[in-house]
């Protein structure tokens, strides 16, 4: 009489596909800044912003037709993502690159810094999504590393910098409402359809808030680099990692997504110390370990909490 072995369970992956394509947007998100920052010195940053999302969105616009081509939607469904492309993009936009210019780096990294904790919650008040004990845990270890990071680079909040500040403020807001909104949709959106109507539905405001820049601005003073880095940033940080986002957050939820957002500073500052020679401080180095150790312990099952 032959007798079958019992199964053995595979082992859990470390990093799954959709963890290594977050990865991926954390290091597109997180250099983008730096590669692109001393190529657009001839461009007004309005004019920038109007132009790279107005591209982003035709060429968003194009590849939905061309994967997905013209498919019916509920009118009800595509008021709801209007008006998150209204406020996940235009506002947002609008709120960050305006609070950018009215206060520091600096303060703009650490007032981010807690957006995490603030999509979690939102989602949770919403019932949209539950907060387990090892996201709970995995947030409150990459938020302390995330302000240990930023915190290394001389943040100050005064009377001077408040309305930059509370800009950014209402822009990591805007970007909670819209991350937990695009889950809450509902089935039989796909991820791509989701980031192409939010996007072309929210580029307008965008694109005329920078109209008098771009038709006041020199185009002789932006360098080639300047131009394909324009292009670039629209493609790649905006087109490709916008989808890469939001396929995340309908395949691992709200809470897993954002807390990757949370490696953006990390890869910003190894950017500057490669492109720029700004080393690493000690406690910068400690807060992207934190970041690291909530990362992999939101991935974990809340069995593998309880156990003693």
């Amino acid at each position: 009489m032959s007798t079958s072995s019992p199964a053995v369970a595979a082992p859990a992956r470390l990093l799954s596909a959709s963890d290594l394509a977050m990865i991926a947007v954390v290091v597109v998100w997180g250099t983008n800044y730096t590669l692109v920052k001393d190529a657009l010195d001839g461009m007004p940053a309005r004019a920038f912003m109007s132009l790279r999302f107005g591209l982003a969105a035709l060429a968003m616009g194009l590849v939905l037709l061309a994967v997905e081509g013209r498919k019916p939607m509920p009118w009800k469904t595509f008021l709801r993502l209007t008006a998150l492309g209204f406020v996940g993009n235009t506002l947002y936009q609008l709120c960050f690159i305006e609070g950018l210019s009215r206060t520091t780096a600096a303060n703009s990294g650490m007032l981010t810094a807690v957006s995490p904790v603030v999509t979690a919650a939102l989602g949770a008040a919403l019932g949209i999504e539950r907060l387990r004990r090892p996201v709970v845990a995995g947030l409150s270890l990459a938020v302390v590393g995330t302000l240990l990071v930023v915190g290394a680079r001389g943040p100050n909040l005064g009377a001077e910098t408040w309305a930059g500040d509370a800009l950014i403020v209402g822009s990591s807001l805007c970007w909670s409402i819209y991350t937990v909104g695009t889950r809450a949709v509902g089935e039989g959106i796909s991820a791509l359809r989701v980031t192409a109507i939010t996007m072309l539905t929210g580029a307008p405001g965008v694109v005329l808030a920078g109209a008098s820049q771009v038709v006041a601005m020199d185009a002789s003073r932006v360098s080639a680099a300047g131009w394909v880095a324009l292009v670039y940033s629209a493609l790649v940080p905006l087109v490709l990692a916008y989808f890469v986002w939001f396929r995340s957050v309908q395949q691992v939820g709200t809470n897993r997504t954002t807390l990757y957002g949370t490696g953006i500073p990390v890869v910003a500052a190894l950017t500057a110390w490669a492109v720029r020679g700004e080393r690493p401080t000690l406690f910068q180095m400690l807060g992207a370990a934190l970041i690291l150790t909530g990362v992999l312990i939101s991935r974990r099952k809340d069995s593998a909490i309880t156990k003693a």
